[in-house]
């Protein structure tokens, strides 16, 4: 089995005759740094283990609505990285008032350009992208703010119901945790 570290000193020689871009330089080491520093119920995956700039992180709650589920987020480094946020994308269905049902995410520091002051700055990096996403599921719950309407409406009007559909998403899709 090939560690992240073997794939960073492979990808490091394999490029060191070639251009690397300042994404890859940032990438390389954010990476290190990120596993050191991952929530223990978050893991990432390489899909393709050639490219860095694209993982899936996992997320595995241990409180509130959304226990007893694994959601598996994808994230897209671009090329302009670290001048724009990386592309996230839930690819579990999931009923959350900060996540559509079709994978889009609401968190301030996805955004380039936020109200509030806490969206993407250069000095942010993937591991706050990951905290962040963790948090979702904690902390910055926002029932407020939500991306799903119908979400946050029936959390409002109806917090039994909307913790049965939360449970009836959690058992139907995100059932593979790790």
């Amino acid at each position: 089995m090939i560690t992240l570290s073997q794939r960073l000193k492979k990808q490091e020689k394999h490029t060191s005759n070639n251009r690397i871009s300042i994404r890859d330089k940032l990438i390389v080491g954010e990476l290190q740094e990120m596993m050191q520093l991952l929530p223990s119920r978050c893991r990432i995956a390489h899909p393709n283990v050639n490219d860095l700039s694209s993982f899936h992180l996992f997320v595995t709650p241990n409180e509130g609505f959304w226990l007893g589920g694994c959601f598996k987020f994808s994230i897209d480094v671009p090329e302009d990285y670290n001048m724009v946020p990386p592309v996230v994308k839930c690819l579990t269905r999931l009923w959350h008032p900060n996540i559509s049902e079709t994978g889009e995410v609401c968190l301030s520091l996805l955004r380039q350009h936020s109200m509030d002051g806490l969206g993407w700055s250069p000095t942010r990096k993937l591991n706050d992208v990951v905290w962040g996403l963790h948090a979702l599921f904690t902390d910055l719950l926002n029932f407020d703010d939500p991306l799903n309407l119908d979400a946050a409406k029936m959390y409002h009007g109806n917090k039994e119901e909307f913790q049965k559909v939360v449970k009836e998403y959690v058992t139907l899709y995100a059932k593979d945790g790790f």
